[in-house]
């Protein structure tokens, strides 16, 4: 329980399985009473019209029969219900309800009762509109500066809007480019509408300019847009804010600035009569209802937000002030004043839960129970404490320094990721523009066997991936109880990861006898994240640089079967090509022979193809294993493709050495500035001043070109991040295909992983090019020499840089020539046997482009 939350004043729930939704709550002094309290006025989509009246409740009571003023059944479902100055010649509230096809306006009137049931109320039905269109929602006001009275402007479903100067019809027109209705609002104070049109842009247009426009009743909408048609309908001004709208509101409170506050999907945007942004704030949540009100701080404005998490916060400006919790989702938020209490909070559920409530918080009343009090019986203790020093005297004699292993470990841990994405992603400070990054959540479950204190989770997963807690801390683990972490993992760098397995360790101390403080150890986990997490499904592109086709021994399966998270199961049920767009890659596309057991991987850049390849061929794994199939084999029939893979290799070399050029010209830039600094203190110290002869100014372009250079230094090692990432996802690739084209086992596929990732990351003293080239030099003179004589090791012992990539580049083509005429893979330093196996040719194994069909 949050220990601010609304604290409940009163309370209902309305109905039974009825619907509910923002236009249907209104608060207001409906009946006229003069007493400054408000009613509440609810209407719901099953037609029902209540009037409350709210009074404290007491503890232990519920709702008081005489808080419900009047309840009514209408025959149509209500939409909207407004309170102003509808009828003519008076200035009296009355009640606009707004239904499908019909607008009634009610007088809503109280008389005292004579007996103990109280006052009697009841409404009279003033006038109503039978409406030639289905309507969507309806704004008031002074429309045209009139004083005294309020007119009504219903937008319907198609488009028109429809002005009632109170029992009249006036006009209707049509909105240009109009698709689906948005919300709508009235600005008195430029007597204009304000509206959110399908095209996520805020239009206003003018009352003037609606009055004198093309009538809608006389010229069809197609009509009406034309140059010829009369006046053409033109807004006042438009603003893009890329995204739907739930509400908007027009705020002119006293001492604030006039402005209009339009809710997002996402986004809460402030902007100045004339459209421009005043300010704007990004949520990190999905919010369902506003509400701006007076602020006691002048120029700013506060703002209710409730969203979906069953909060309500209070924004000054674009600061969080306040943050509640409500036991529903609110669809409606106003606030309204009972029995001389103001400011109180009314919200509205969607299933029509109403509540009226404050701000507060709930302190905890806990209080520790008194300890029993018990009689020491000190001989008994005398009795155990020997028996415990005679347990320590014999554990001591035969206690080792490390401790036994024990056959149950005493700590656990466990790590599930949640099969779906969040809801609401946690992605923060990502480096590439999406509209939706997603994120994921991994709960980590830790169970120990002993009391273990200060015990440490550490959680590691691979660049570009991010995650919101790499590290949680348990400052004590009580025996055989469960403690759970959760953390979200999304994806941040501008590339895609070159693996999706994540790591966990937790760290911890084990006392034994003759170490109190604990023996150290460790306990560690490992899970993979969904192929979700960084690509989603999209229509299968032709275009493709690149192309591998992986060979199977089992008859074809169906796609739907292999990825049924990217493939809708009612569209077709039988799929043969699939399309991924990488979110911060290109396209990959996966194709299924038809006529074979082959499967095609394309895309139009080559490192893109690793995750894609690796995640069919594991769910293929998967889906025999379920079949029962153990003898499931893949293959590659080549040809190998080193020469995509050497073009990455000398990217990444290229910016290892424009790394290098920074670092050393930032290098020689510091000992300039330094030296300069030193000139200077040394005439400033002089007891007969010299001048300067612009040291100053040369300070001063030195000092800007290290900024400068530092700048461009950090770019590069940030693109040398995303470049070896790259070159990773490559050299996987490149390692699983060599495993498949010559059918290497697990231990020699090992051997070759080792061989060309021997790094987690470069380094300014050690980069991967000399610590792949000299791994692969060590298997070519050992396993894979050709004779003794190769075998004579004469590597350097220390590794530089390289001049270029020639010499690694040949290497590699030489230890896939051995491979291929029958070396194989061995830590072994003895030669073995060889086996003559012919290179793959070209067009071996390759179907043609007709087995292949992008449908």
């Amino acid at each position: 329980m949050s220990l601010f939350k609304a604290r409940d004043w009163w309370s209902t729930t309305l109905g039974e399985n009825e619907e509910f939704d923002q236009g249907c709550l209104c608060v207001a002094d409906v009946d006229n009473s003069g007493s400054g309290h408000d009613k509440i006025i609810v209407g719901s989509y099953s037609g029902f019209l209540r009037i409350f009246s709210p009074h404290p409740l007491k503890a232990g009571e519920g709702i008081q029969a005489e808080d419900l003023l009047l309840e009514v059944q209408l025959r149509d479902p209500i939409l909207q219900v407004e309170v102003g100055k509808f009828v003519s010649g008076t200035e009296l509230l009355h009640l606009a309800i707004l239904h499908p096809r019909k607008l009634c306006v009610y007088s809503v009137s109280g008389t005292l009762g004579n007996v103990e049931h109280g006052n009697q109320y009841q409404i009279k039905l003033m006038y109503e509109h039978n409406l030639q269109r289905t309507a969507c929602n309806m704004t008031y006001g002074p429309f045209g500066g009139v004083k005294g009275r309020d007119l009504i402007c219903i937008q319907s479903m198609d488009g028109m809007l429809m002005f009632f100067e109170q029992e009249s019809y006036a006009f209707g027109r049509y909105l240009p480019g109009f698709l689906l209705p948005g919300p709508l609002s009235y600005s008195p104070r430029t007597d204009s509408f304000v509206t959110v049109s399908s095209c996520r842009q805020v239009e206003s247009y003018k009352y003037q300019v609606l009055a004198v426009a093309t009538d809608a009743d006389t010229r069809k909408e197609i009509e009406q847009q034309k140059m010829t048609s009369g006046k053409r309908l033109v807004a006042d001004w438009i603003l893009s804010i890329g995204e739907q709208a739930l509400d908007i509101r027009i705020v002119s409170f006293n001492q604030t600035t006039f402005s209009i506050l339009v809710l997002g999907e996402r986004n809460f945007f402030c902007l100045k009569e004339n459209g421009q942004i005043r300010f704007m704030k990004k949520f990190d949540y999905n919010p369902s209802c506003f509400l701006p009100y007076c602020s006691v701080s002048e120029g700013t404005i506060n703002t209710l937000v409730g969203n979906h998490n069953n909060m309500l916060l209070v924004y000054q400006d674009v600061t969080l002030k306040w943050a509640a919790q409500l036991p529903h989702i609110p669809v409606a938020v106003m606030v309204a004043s009972f029995q001389d209490l103001k400011g109180i909070i009314v919200t509205l559920s969607d299933c029509g839960h109403l509540q009226c409530s404050y701000f507060g918080t709930d302190p905890s009343l806990f209080q520790a129970p008194k300890v029993e009090s018990r009689d020491i019986n000190y001989e008994e203790l005398d009795v155990e404490m020997k028996e415990l020093q005679r347990i320590i005297k014999e554990a001591s004699k035969t206690q080792d320094i490390l401790p036994k292993l024990e056959k149950d470990d005493d700590l656990t841990l466990v790590a599930s990721v949640s099969s779906d994405l969040d809801s609401v992603s946690q992605a923060v400070e990502s480096e590439f523009e999406s509209e939706i990054i997603p994120s994921v959540t991994v709960k980590f479950c830790i169970r120990s066997r002993l009391i273990m204190k200060k015990a440490v989770l550490s959680i590691n997963i691979p660049f570009p991936l991010a995650i919101t807690q790499d590290q949680v801390i348990f400052d004590l683990l009580e025996p055989d109880v469960t403690k759970t972490a959760n953390v979200s993992v999304f994806l941040k760098g501008n590339c895609p990861p070159a693996d999706l397995e994540g790591s966990a360790v937790i760290s911890y101390n084990t006392p034994t006898e003759l170490n109190p403080e604990g023996v150290p150890r460790i306990v560690q986990c490992k899970f993979r994240l969904p192929l979700r997490l960084v690509c989603f499904p999209i229509q299968p592109s032709k275009a493709a640089n690149h192309k591998l086709t992986i060979d199977t021994n089992k008859p074809p399966v169906n796609l739907v079967n292999l990825f049924p998270d990217f493939v809708d199961r009612v569209e077709d049920d039988s799929v043969n090509v699939l399309g991924f767009q990488l979110l911060a890659g290109r396209k990959v596309a996966l194709l299924a022979s038809k006529t074979s057991q082959r499967y095609r991987v394309q895309s139009e850049q080559f490192e893109d193809l690793w995750l894609i390849t690796k995640e069919l061929i594991l769910r293929f794994e998967e889906y025999f294993r379920k079949q029962g199939i153990k003898d499931f084999t893949c293959s590659f029939s080549g040809p190998l493709p080193l020469q995509e893979y050497f073009e990455l290799i000398d990217q990444h070399f290229e910016l290892r050495l424009n790394t290098e050029k920074y670092d050393s010209l930032l290098s020689e830039r510091a000992v300039q500035f330094r030296a300069i600094q030193r000139l200077l203190l040394t005439r400033f110290k002089d007891k007969t001043p010299a001048p300067l002869q612009n040291l100053d100014t040369l300070l001063d372009g030195t000092y800007r070109q290290v900024i400068g250079i530092a700048d461009a230094a950090e770019e590069g090692q940030r693109n040398l991040s995303r470049g070896f990432t790259r070159l990773k996802s490559a050299t996987h690739l490149v390692t699983m295909l060599i495993g498949l084209w010559q059918k290497l086992s697990k231990d020699q596929v090992a051997i070759l992983e080792a061989t060309f990732l021997p790094l987690l990351e470069d380094g300014q003293e050690l980069g991967w090019e000399e610590s792949v080239d000299a791994a692969v030099s060590h298997l070519l003179r050992t396993c894979l020499s050709k004779s003794s004589k190769d075998q004579a090791l004469n590597l350097t012992s220390q590794l530089n840089i390289p001049k270029d990539t020639s010499r690694l580049k040949r290497h590699i083509t030489l230890l896939c020539d051995r491979l291929a005429k029958g070396g194989r893979l061995s830590l072994s330093a003895d030669p073995v046997a060889q086996e003559t196996i012919v290179m793959p040719g070209v067009n071996d194994g390759v179907d043609g482009e007709r087995d292949w069909n992008l449908q």
